[in-house]
Parts: C-alpha cells; sequence; structure tokens
C-alpha cells in the first residue's frame, strides 16, 4: 500500500524469511531464544483457566475501538503537521492497548499446558527483540505519507493554475481516506502477534 501511495519501487527480496528475521537478532537474542525453545517448561499456576472465547471477546473488542478511533472523521486541515500528529496519536493508542493485551494473552497462555507455556516464553523473546525494529521501520510511515500529501498538493495546486478553478478539497479528502486505509493496514500487522496467541488458544 506504500508503495502504491508513495510510487516507491519495492523489489522482492531474494532471501527467505527466516534469512531476512535472523538479521534482526544479535547473538544475546539468539541466545534468549534458543532458551525459550529448549527449556523445560512446566505451567503456571492458575486459579481458573478462562476460556478462550473470552480472550477472544476481549481482542475483538480492542480491535473495534482502534478500528473506529481510526475512521473517525476530523477536519480537513490543509498542513501536514496536523496529520503527522493525528497519525502519531493514533500509532500511541495502538501501542497503548496492544501491548498489555499481548501481555495479558500470553500470561493466561503461560498457565495452560507446558507445551503453551513454550510458546509464552518464545513470544516473550520475539516481543522484546522484534519490537524494537518494528516501532523504528513503523515510525517512518509519516515520512512516506508526507510525501504523497505534498504530491497530491502540487498536483491539484497545477489544476488549478490551468483552469482557472479553485481548490475543490478533493485532493485533501482522498488523502485523508488514504491515511485512514494504511492506519487500518498498521494496525493488522501490530495484532498478527495477537492472532497467532488467539490461534494457539483454539488449538489448545
Amino acid at each position: 500500500m506504500l508503495a502504491r501511495l508513495t510510487d516507491i519501487n519495492v523489489p522482492e527480496s531474494r532471501h527467505g524469511f527466516a534469512d531476512r528475521l535472523s538479521q534482526w537478532f544479535g547473538w544475546t537474542d539468539a541466545i534468549s531464544l534458543s532458551a525459550a525453545l529448549d527449556g523445560s517448561w512446566a505451567a503456571a499456576p492458575s486459579r481458573a483457566r478462562v476460556p478462550a472465547s473470552a480472550e477472544e471477546r476481549e481482542c475483538a473488542g480492542v480491535r473495534a475501538a482502534l478500528a473506529k478511533a481510526i475512521n473517525e472523521r476530523g477536519a480537513f486541515a490543509s498542513d501536514f503537521a496536523s496529520h503527522r500528529r493525528r497519525y502519531l496519536a493514533r500509532q500511541q493508542a495502538m501501542e497503548t492497548a496492544i501491548g498489555p493485551l499481548r501481555g495479558r494473552l500470553r500470561a493466561r497462555l503461560a498457565a495452560g499446558s507446558p507445551s503453551m507455556a513454550r510458546l509464552a516464553a518464545v513470544d516473550a523473546v520475539m516481543a522484546q527483540v522484534l519490537g524494537a525494529q518494528e516501532q523504528r521501520l513503523l515510525s517512518t510511515v509519516p515520512g512516506l505519507l508526507e510525501k504523497h500529501f505534498e504530491r497530491l498538493r502540487k498536483a491539484e495546486a497545477a489544476r488549478d493554475a490551468s483552469d482557472g478553478g479553485g481548490d475543490s478539497g478533493a485532493w485533501l479528502e482522498a488523502f485523508c481516506a488514504d491515511m485512514r486505509s494504511v492506519l487500518l493496514a498498521e494496525l493488522d500487522i501490530r495484532l498478527q502477534p495477537i492472532e497467532g496467541l488467539l490461534e494457539a488458544f483454539r488449538k489448545s
């Protein structure tokens, strides 16, 4: 989606997923992951097992609340700074809601079988290692959207100069729709680990 909006050519990687993933792991990260994979895990003591449907409802509620906030239509500001602040606020809202949710799901998973406890330990390592890389990459999205904003604005100015008409504002509405689409795509990306944990609950 970002490649389409910013007209950036993104070549397909020649490396496999595992090879690319390994580039994000330092040697200490590899040790932590190996310990999580190879360790002997016992289920954590739990007074009551929460049904999987309860976790699914909780996750669905978080997704719905975040999506609703993203889809709220604000004023079509003509300066990108306002849109940047809005985007960053939505990103912060996602971090604030999804991080603790993932931690709660992981704790409940660890209270299940030893295999589920091992999965929870692996997820904890992955969250620590990949989280920093994810944040670094997602922080570049507003900058890419700014280029899209400026290209649409300049195209509208050129049309106005050629036909003598005023700014219809359609370009700004189109940009806001594109920004909402990117935010919803980012929400899907951020919720992928949650979906993985939910799948583990279903299988358990």
